[in-house]
C-alpha cells in the first residue's frame, strides 16, 4: 500500500455547522445503505430536511459531501477503537477485530471504506481518504506489535498478515451477513501472536 503524503491532514474532517453536520449524519447512512452513486443530493436534501442550496454552499460538490463522509466515519470508529485499545493491555491488536464486530456503528454491509473505494475512480478526493484509513489502520498495527519485535521489518510483515486478516473477515462480513469469518480471522490472529511471542522468548 503506498503511503499519502500526509495522512492525518486527509482524514482530517473540516469544521462544520449544525446544518452541515446533518447533512454528513443523513448522507451517512444513505452512501453506507444505497451505495454512493445510488443516493443523489435530492435525497440528502429531502432526507436532512436541508435545502440543496445549503448543500453546495457547505460542501461545494457531492464529491466533497463523500469526502467528508468518509471523514467522519474514520474520525467516529478511531476513537472508538483507541479507546478498546486502551482497555486491552495485554493484547491490543485483538481490539481491532473486536471493534469491526462489536462496534455501535453499522458494518453489516461490509467496509464502508472498500465499499466506497469500489465505487469511486481513483482520482475522487474521497478516494484519498479510502486510502489514508486503511494506510492508518495498517500502520496502527506496527505500532502495537513494536514492543517485543524482533526488529520494525518483523512488526511490519506480521502487521500485514493481521492487516489481511481483518480486511478479508470485514468485506465478507458484507458478503456473507454474518460475522463466522471475521469470529475465525480473530481465531488466527490469536494463534499468529501466540506463535510470534513463542520464538520471541525462543530467541532471547
Amino acid at each position: 500500500m503506498e503511503a499519502e503524503d500526509d495522512s492525518a491532514e486527509v482524514l482530517q474532517m473540516p469544521p462544520l455547522t449544525a446544518g452541515a453536520r446533518r447533512l454528513v449524519e443523513v448522507a451517512s447512512e444513505l452512501f453506507y445503505r444505497h451505495g454512493i452513486h445510488a443516493v443523489g443530493v435530492d435525497t440528502i436534501a429531502a432526507e436532512s430536511g436541508i435545502t440543496k442550496r445549503t448543500l453546495y454552499d457547505r460542501f461545494g460538490s457531492k464529491d466533497q459531501l463523500v469526502a467528508v463522509y468518509l471523514q467522519a466515519r474514520h474520525q467516529r470508529w478511531w476513537e472508538r477503537m483507541e479507546r478498546r485499545v486502551a482497555r486491552e493491555s495485554e493484547s491490543p491488536v485483538l481490539a481491532l477485530f473486536d471493534s469491526y464486530a462489536q462496534d455501535s456503528e453499522s458494518s453489516d454491509r461490509g467496509c464502508a471504506f472498500i465499499n466506497a473505494a469500489a465505487e469511486l475512480p481513483a482520482d475522487h478526493p474521497a478516494y484519498r481518504v479510502v486510502r489514508a484509513h486503511k494506510r492508518a489502520v495498517l500502520d496502527r498495527l506496527v505500532e502495537l506489535l513494536g514492543p517485543g519485535s524482533a526488529s520494525h521489518q518483523e512488526s511490519v510483515a506480521v502487521a500485514q498478515e493481521i492487516y489481511l486478516l481483518l480486511e478479508g473477515a470485514i468485506a465478507h462480513r458484507g458478503i456473507d451477513g454474518d460475522d463466522q469469518l471475521l469470529r475465525r480471522a480473530r481465531e488466527i490472529a490469536v494463534w499468529r501472536l501466540h506463535d510470534r511471542s513463542l520464538n520471541a522468548t525462543a530467541h532471547r
